[in-house]
């Protein structure tokens, strides 16, 4: 998933970034001067955060400096992290904190020798509130460098109820119950699934929940690390199953063609715009706060979600994202950085966002009374339910130029599919083909 746990605009970021570069710092706040261990100190934050979230992640910058009386400045990063901070130490001007968005551009900031590991007290911390799933993806080579501050949860059907009311269908508590509803919801006149084959982000989404569920997730962690070949029947059977709902036309608003023109903003507006073009959208938790935000739905009544159901006889999957906080090694305040770390390990700075909204967090001791609505809180409590059955996004976890490129390696080769969905064999020769590739590099 390239949008990790944000709905990014590129161009927005852009142009904060050409200011902030600019101007040194984009502001920031400034706590008590006296009697606070930072007071007089500056921490700096790289993150890919724009509007309300950059917004939102202030607030809880402001209450670290509340706490330690450090001043924070916050950078964006625009989406290529790897490339900012890169260019950022080679200048001499590394931020101390960046946000990683990514688990593969975390182990190669890690590989490449820019980070220190968390505090002592940080670790605990976060062994202590987060599954060890978590921890995991945070440790490279046994290292403990990346805290996962913020989460997405990746396994959500979003769909309109007055659809549902209208086809007479009920929330799906399978795949082949979901395809019949969706089958039944374009009897009633509205195609079940706007799918935002434009990006092919999406794609890779749809395909990793069905194989999480159907293959398990020790052939997750094996596909994911590419010790697992794509042909591998697993893959071709998860291709086969997907290849179900591309190739339907009562599955897909306008059809694959039409789905090919279709960006991820495009399909929310195709279930909660104006002009209704189907009854349901597949994404993360952030079609919420999009269809809350950009067309005036209530979230638990003009726009609900049931997870993403189980395939076969599998498990229902949990498919997540996340950006975790890591310290760099050239930043100027090192001590001031694995001090906003330690705080960010905690429910309370959690907290600070969650009653903002548009957040969730992998850390189970967050009160789920501080999220700002019912069903923020109930997908919160799904992923922290999930425990170590949590899988990171599998095209986050590979090289960019098979998982995270446009018009490359895995997106295009899923693009490809969509179009034409006949030969799911061939489909995983040419993505074995392109993985090979890229993980050999």
């Amino acid at each position: 998933m390239r949008l990790t746990t944000s709905t990014r605009t590129a161009a927005a970021a852009t142009t904060v970034l050409a200011l902030a570069l600019g101007a040194t710092a984009c502001g920031g706040s400034t706590g008590p001067a006296s009697g606070q261990e930072l007071s007089g100190q500056t921490v700096t934050v790289a993150g890919v955060w724009t509007g309300s979230e950059q917004k939102n992640f202030r607030k809880v910058l402001d209450a670290f400096t509340e706490q330690t009386g450090a001043k924070t400045v916050f950078v964006p990063t625009g989406d290529n992290v790897s490339t900012f901070v890169g260019s950022k130490i080679e200048g001499g001007n590394a931020p101390d904190v960046a946000m990683v968005p990514q688990v593969g551009v975390l182990q190669q900031f890690a590989k490449e020798g820019w980070l220190e590991p968390l505090s002592q007290k940080a670790a605990t911390t976060a062994g202590a509130n987060l599954a060890d799933v978590w921890k995991n993806y945070g440790t490279v080579d046994k290292k403990y460098y990346g805290l996962y501050f913020k989460a997405a949860h990746k396994s959500t059907v979003w769909y309109s109820p007055s659809a549902f009311d209208q086809a007479g269908v009920a929330e799906p508590k399978s795949f082949a119950d979901l395809l019949k509803s969706g089958r039944t919801l374009a009897d009633s006149g509205l195609p079940a699934f706007s799918v935002a084959g434009e990006d092919g982000w999406t794609l890779t989404d749809w395909f990793e929940n069905i194989y999480l569920s159907q293959a398990g997730p020790e052939k997750y962690d094996q596909l994911a690390a590419h010790t697992l070949p794509w042909t591998d029947a697993s893959v071709v059977k998860a291709l086969t199953t997907l290849g179900e709902v591309f190739k339907d036309k009562q599955l897909v608003a306008g059809g694959s063609s039409a789905a090919l023109r279709t960006d991820f903003p495009g399909s929310i507006e195709q279930v909660f715009g104006p002009k209704p073009k189907a009854g349901m959208v597949y994404e993360g938790d952030f079609v919420g706060g999009m269809a809350k935000d950009d067309f005036g739905k209530k979230l638990g009544e003009d726009a609900k979600f049931f997870p993403f159901p189980a395939v076969d006889s599998g498990k229902a999957p949990v498919v997540s994202g996340g950006d975790a906080a890591v310290v760099l090694k050239d930043g100027k305040n090192k001590k001031g950085a694995q001090r906003l770390l330690e705080f960010l390990a905690t429910p309370e700075a959690a907290a600070v966002w969650a009653g903002a909204g548009g957040f969730i967090s992998p850390n189970k001791d967050v009160d789920l009374a501080k999220y700002a609505d019912d069903t923020t809180r109930a997908t919160a409590k799904s992923l922290v339910d999930a425990g170590d059955s949590v899988r990171f996004d599998m095209s986050d976890q590979a090289p960019a130029a098979f998982g995270g490129t446009k018009g490359a390696g895995e997106w295009k080769l899923l693009q490809d599919f969509l179009r034409d969905p006949s030969d799911p064999k061939a489909t995983a020769a040419k993505l074995e083909a392109a993985a090979a590739k890229a993980y050999k590099s």
